[in-house]
Parts: structure tokens; sequence; C-alpha cells
């Protein structure tokens, strides 16, 4: 009994020193620059996000946050590379709904969503819009772009992120719901198809807000619908999809942070401490009202299962829409 006692109380002794430990690193924390795994090429929604809130966690933390764009696979490449990461704290990952959407269209995937990274928090959640290049696109409306690629079946190409991504996911339920044949073509993510698109290579994509407001307003691309409930406070005068005549059609993305699974919980509690303060300033608020998203106050457990929903709803829609890889 008395060596029981005696296990116990080393036991105990190692817990609150794990613990202490764990505080301490915490309180340390961060003692190097970070690194942001974005898994698309410079230019995209997700970069949209993830570079302003890196620089005001540059200011808060007195450390560089560094974003690392690894693109390919529709997202799953830089995935990949962020599960395989060191647990230290220093390198977290941009993951997307694409993400969500992964398992059901890469049976071969080396990581996965729910089990190999801890859930930190939910950044932003813009809806997906309809734009065209003006000079490739004589349609002004939704209606008439509809009533276009139905008169003209397979001559129409839609540009995405990638296969697999919200962007081809977005165009697929579009030609269900409006029995038209248009050809997707993947790009290595939301940049390189919005610089085709503005090149007028091809001429729609079924894009997330964040990549494509700025063009927008340069006049370089025209906006038909946005695909949400309600129009967005940055865009008043764009329809939604319901209003210009295409009911059911609503389809947004989502961008949230992630750490490689075991990543020290004190680590974690920290980074949401210092998102949550971020997501307050007036340069991120404005930001993100520029780009077509709410500031969401999602994070830990909360965010992770809205993550596994995401993954479940996903599936059906892959399987509904009867999806496959180009």
């Amino acid at each position: 009994m008395r060596l029981k006692s005696i296990g116990y109380t080393l036991f105990a002794l190692l817990a609150g020193i794990s613990v202490l430990a764990g505080h301490a690193w915490a309180d340390s924390w961060p003692q190097k620059p970070i690194t942001f795994i974005v898994p698309f090429a410079a230019g995209g929604g997700t970069d949209a996000f993830a570079r302003p809130l890196a620089a005001q966690l540059d200011t808060q933390l007195g450390k560089r946050v560094l974003i690392e764009n690894r693109a390919g696979a529709g997202g799953t490449v830089g995935a990949s590379a962020a599960a395989k990461a060191a647990p230290d704290g220093y390198t977290f990952f941009m993951g997307a709904a694409h993400h969500a959407i992964a398992p059901s269209l890469y049976p071969n995937l080396d990581y996965d969503i729910e089990k190999d990274f801890v859930a930190v928090a939910l950044i932003a959640r813009p809806p997906q819009v309809v734009v065209v290049n003006p000079d490739k696109v004589a349609a002004k409306t939704l209606a008439e772009f509809i009533a276009y690629a139905r008169a003209n079946p397979g001559k129409l190409n839609y540009g995405s992120a990638g296969a697999g991504t919200t962007h081809h996911l977005a165009g697929e339920l579009f030609k269900i719901l409006t029995k038209t044949n248009i050809q997707h073509v993947p790009y290595r993510g939301a940049g390189p198809a919005m610089q085709d698109l503005i090149a007028g290579h091809v001429p729609v994509v079924f894009d997330g807000l964040g990549s494509s407001a700025a063009p927008i307003r340069a006049g370089q691309l025209r906006a038909l619908a946005v695909a949400a409930p309600k129009r967005v406070a940055a865009f008043p005068d764009l329809p939604t999809a319901n209003e210009a005549g295409l009911a059911g059609y609503e389809v947004s993305t989502w961008y949230g942070l992630f750490a490689p699974k075991n990543t020290p919980p004190e680590i974690v509690k920290q980074m949401v401490k210092e998102l949550q303060k971020a997501m307050q300033t007036a340069s991120i608020k404005e930001a993100w009202e520029r780009n077509g998203s709410d500031v969401p106050d999602v994070t830990g457990s909360a965010f992770a299962t809205m993550v596994s929903a995401e993954v479940v709803r996903w599936r059906k829609v892959v399987q509904e829409a009867g999806v496959k890889l180009d």
C-alpha cells in the first residue's frame, strides 16, 4: 500500500510539473516567428484573410507571422504538409471549406482534417459570387447569363480554385440547378483563376467574395449575383441568386485556423485569445467587411463541431451531384 501511495504521489507530482511546464511554455510563447501554411497560391480568397490577420498578429505578438503558400490538389498538398509539421506552436494551418469537401473526393488522403488537427478558430465566412469577364460575357444579369449558357451548351468554361473546392462544387451545383453544360477548368488556387478570368482566358468563375471583391470594385469583373440568403453589406446593389431568379443557389465558403495534433493546449488557448483580440480591431473589421464576411467568434470545440458537420454536409452534396475529379 505504501508503494502504491508513493506511486500516486509521484504521478501527481509529475502531472503538476507538466501543467506548470505547459503554462511556462505558453507564457514565453512565441520566441520565434510563426508560420501560417496557406494551401493555395498567393492572391486567392484564403490570402485575402490570412495576410491581414498575420499583419495584425505581428503587431500583437511582437514576432513575425509568416505566410507560406503551398498550393496543389484542391488545397490538400498544403494540408498534408501542415498535418506533418512539428506540433510546437510555431506552425498553423489556414484551412477552408474545401478541406471539409476533400474527404469525399480524395480517397487516399494521408491526413484527416478532424483527427490530425486541433481546430483553433473560424476566421471568416464570405459567400460565393458569380463573376464574369465583361469583355467575354455580354450578359448583364444572371438570367441573361443562364439563357446564354443554355443556348450554347459546352461552349463556356468556368475556372475554379481547384478540383474539389467550393468553387468547383458551386459551379457543379449551378449547372444542376440551371440545366446548363459549362466545362470545369481547375487552377492551383483562386488567385490564378482570378488572373485568367481578368485576362479573359475563362469567362466565368463561381468565386468567394474574398478574392473577387477588389476586381469587382475596379470594374475588371462583373458580378451577377451572390449565392447567399441575403445581400452583402459591401455590395448592397448586388442581388442574391434567389432575387435574380435562381432559387436554392446558396454556397458560402469559410476559412479557419488549425494547429497540428498534439500542439500544447496552452499555446492553442493563447492563440485563441490573440485571434479574438485581433478580430475586434478596426483594421480587421474593415478588411472583412470589404471582402464580404462577418467577423465570427467560433473557437475550439464549437469550431471542431462545425467542421465535422461540414464534412457530413459536403459528402451529401458530392454524392447527390455525382461530382468526380477531372
